[in-house]
């Protein structure tokens, strides 16, 4: 399956309602010009305490000017609303478990999931303990998103399609979206692994892949409703991403250099916003995301930032099958389900957390009993942590800023103006021992004495300019630390290839970084390609096809560009060989499972080496069959390959192709540099997350900021800048976002101008 299972689920389910609901089956809107757009804002009785002037450039890039920091949030609130608004609402739904009122009955079995793993369960909690300046910045945004929502005249239609009302914003619904954008990608490794755990070589199998460092994330192949819960969350979460920050003494204008491209969900509208804004505070552009008010990656005056997912051990799955029955509660939730019945459901919760077994998905006949303790169910303050880093001016500001940053844990990246470059881990973590734990599941005890006490960025790994003078991650096992960091991390073809471009010059330019980030260079293709090269050789295949393959794969250097016919070949065996060696070597049952392991392929390459001739051979010939047959289907990678732009509704039955933009051939690969990850297949496939967004700040020169979305900022369809960045994206351009309130003034064209209202700030 090459798309967004998520999307599918919700639009195999919605037929009966289209046919009988004509609004939906109305067309697009008409073209829209960026004037349009932005004549469209209410402009009148947003609740200000003085002036605004919002400064849009020809993407309609905003730049927030507020003359008092109070109003900066307000103001930010609405943007994102005028810009996302429709996007917003379906992601809001996402986080409370609300997915069936929008795309009916099939949708269900994810809702409980989602109502189970309750991203709001702390949000009550949180909102109570925000300090003063937190709340205010909060309360600001959501004035803001609402007097848009509640003033606009027309309504995205998103609105109509998926039966959506104008329901007011709380703080409470940001928390909680922040808590769906905060998930721990380490669920969708022990999904995969639960399925393994009765097998009799269990404990070996564990010791290994542990030992190896998997990762599974995200995992599209197996189970089709399992398949959509995994990219609901990795879509949506920050999961992956690259980050380097390069020190003067290795950059050309000798100032620093800070690079970001974030991987998440391939769809549109994408989720990152470019923005800037000014007040007498803040003074920031970056990347944020609608429905959260902060930055998540960008630049001050003098400092800049960004970060790649720790995959932090942050969550344990507790065993409590001997848990007395009165230490488990039941609470009733009802699941309201678009042109169907209603659901009740039963959701049980212990001290360590909620009954993760009970998830539809996750439900197993005579399977263990399992609670999650996520440390995202507990208080923190991430919005309040990212404020105080959009406002730090040195490294110490910025490591400290992290203190009440819990979820997800991640590697942040730091450059500054006087050259500088640092790295800290941003996370709170329990105080497990050291080493690699004996199972998927711990015991009640086991997980009560490693939780009594917390680990923050105070005492975890640090780095500040190191003798190489760069600094990258890339979901990479970090350094070590007092406690373990995490068990389950990407493999390392980013890093390496990374190292070795960054490497190869003394001195580093922003051409260099922007032709880093289009890299499709993949480092275990090529060691299990030479692995499997010399065993395809001794078959000496006489098929002319056959030989083809061998040829090609031989041949080929690595890159995955659209182009190559040498990484069609390969992925084109790969596909064929790995699905029956992995039965061979674990069964028909469980081969889709271990294939379907991030580090699958080193761990090939030791199987390779440990196999019989008679049971390669067995599996080698077939597959080289089966791929000198479908070869012959596509020309080179690019032709199997694909980039479907496409908003969620592009699945929906009868109108879905109103929604589907866009299919490019693209290159790259689950885990080259610029990643466009997919499915194991020998047919036509979409990749469906990747980098989605490219950013580089050169801290020589404050207005020497360049971005690009794989999109465009306006999630209104048909807009002038709906899809406007999409072929700066693929020829390796960037928008250029400067700082300098003078520049600003003059470049960004277009002015939206709020003077205070009669009530200012007040309710």
């Amino acid at each position: 399956m090459s798309r967004s299972r998520l999307s599918k689920i919700t639009g195999l389910t919605v037929l009966a309602g289209l046919l009988s609901a004509c609004a939906v089956l109305a067309p697009l809107p008409a073209d829209t010009s960026g004037e349009d757009r932005l004549a469209a804002i209410p402009t009148v009785g947003l609740p200000l305490e003085g002036r605004v002037t919002i400064h849009w450039d020809e993407h309609q890039i905003p730049f927030i000017e507020a003359e008092r920091d109070v109003d900066l949030p307000v103001a930010i609130g609405l943007v994102h609303a005028h810009l996302r608004l429709g996007q917003m609402e379906l992601l809001r739904r996402i986080s409370q478990g609300r997915i069936a009122e929008m795309g009916g009955p099939l949708a269900a079995d994810i809702d409980e999931g989602l109502r189970i793993l309750n991203f709001g369960s702390a949000a009550a909690e949180i909102e109570a303990a925000l300090p003063p300046e937190s709340r205010a910045w909060l309360e600001g945004y959501v004035r803001g998103v609402n007097h848009y929502q509640q003033n606009v005249k027309v309504l995205p239609q998103e609105y109509r399609v998926l039966g959506l009302e104008r329901e007011p914003w709380t703080v409470r619904d940001v928390l909680t979206f922040g808590r769906l954008s905060g998930t721990d990608v380490n669920w969708l490794v022990y999904g995969g692994l639960l399925k393994l755990r009765d097998r009799e070589d269990w404990p070996a199998l564990w010791a290994r892949l542990v030992k190896e460092g998997i990762s599974s994330v995200p995992s599209f192949d197996g189970n089709k409703g399992q398949a959509a819960f995994n990219a609901l969350l990795a879509g949506v979460s920050k999961s992956g991403s690259n980050s380097l920050a390069i020190a003067a003494s290795r950059t050309s204008t000798g100032a620093a250099i800070m690079a970001n491209d974030p991987h998440l969900g391939i769809t549109v509208p994408n989720i990152w916003l470019i923005m800037g804004v000014h007040s007498p505070s803040y003074h920031i552009v970056g990347l944020s995301v609608p429905g959260l008010p902060i930055f998540a990656i960008g630049r001050n005056p003098n400092i800049s930032w960004g970060g790649t997912n720790m995959r932090a051990a942050s969550s344990d799955l507790v065993d409590i099958s001997a848990v007395p029955k009165g230490d488990i509660e039941t609470r009733q939730e009802k699941i309201k389900v678009r042109w169907w019945f209603d659901r009740n459901i039963s959701v049980r919760e212990t001290r360590w957390g909620p009954v993760l077994s009970d998830a539809p998905l996750l439900k197993r006949k005579d399977g263990p009993q399992f609670a999650l303790r996520w440390a995202g169910h507990r208080v923190s303050d991430e919005v309040g942590a990212m404020m105080k880093v959009s406002k730090a001016t040195n490294f110490q500001e910025f490591r400290a800023a992290f203190k009440t940053f819990a979820v997800s844990g991640q590697n942040m990246l730091y450059a500054d103006v006087d050259g500088n470059i640092g790295q800290v881990s941003a996370v709170k973590l329990p105080t497990r021992l050291n080493g690699l734990p004996a199972d998927v599941l711990v015991s009640p005890a086991q997980s009560d004495a490693a939780w009594a006490k917390m680990t923050d960025v105070s005492s975890l790994p640090v780095a500040f300019n190191p003798a190489d003078g760069f600094l990258l991650s890339a979901n990479n096992r970090p350094a070590p630390a007092d406690v373990p960091l995490g068990y389950f991390f990407s493999p390392d073809d980013r890093m390496m290839r990374m190292r070795e471009i960054v490497t190869r010059k003394s001195s580093l330019d922003i051409e260099d970084i922007k032709a880093l980030q289009r890299d499709v260079y993949m480092t275990s293709s090529v060691k299990l390609r030479d692995a499997l090269v010399p065993l395809l050789e001794k078959l000496s295949p006489t098929d002319s096809g056959e030989r083809e393959i061998v040829t090609l794969m031989a041949g080929w250097d690595g890159h995955y560009r659209t182009e190559s016919r040498g990484a069609l070949a390969f992925e084109l065996f790969y596909a064929a060989f790995k699905k029956r060696f992995a039965a061979s070597l674990m069964g028909e049952r469980d081969a889709d499972t271990y294939a379907g392991i991030g580090r699958i392929k080193s761990l090939l390459i030791e199987d390779l080496a440990r196999a019989d001739a008679e049971t390669l051979a067995a599996d080698l010939r077939p597959a080289l069959e089966s791929a000198a047959e479908a070869i012959k289907s596509f020309a080179n990678w690019g032709e199997m390959h694909r980039l479907a732009i496409s908003h969620p509704m592009g699945f929906l039955p009868v109108i879905g192709s109103r929604y589907r933009f866009a299919d490019y051939p693209i290159g790259g690969s689950s885990h080259s540099i610029m990643k466009t990850a997919h499915s194991t297949t020998q047919g036509r496939h979409d990749t469906r997350f990747g980098s989605n967004a490219r950013h580089i700040s050169d801290m020589s020169d404050m207005d020497r900021n360049y971005f690009v979305l794989l999109g465009g900022q306006d999630g209104w369809f048909k807009s002038a800048n709906f899809l406007d960045q999409v072929p700066y994206w693929l020829s390796g351009n960037y928008v250029q976002v400067p700082m300098r309130l003078d520049v600003v003034r003059k470049s960004f064209a277009r002015k939206t101008v709020f003077e205070a209202s009669p009530t200012g700030s007040g309710n």
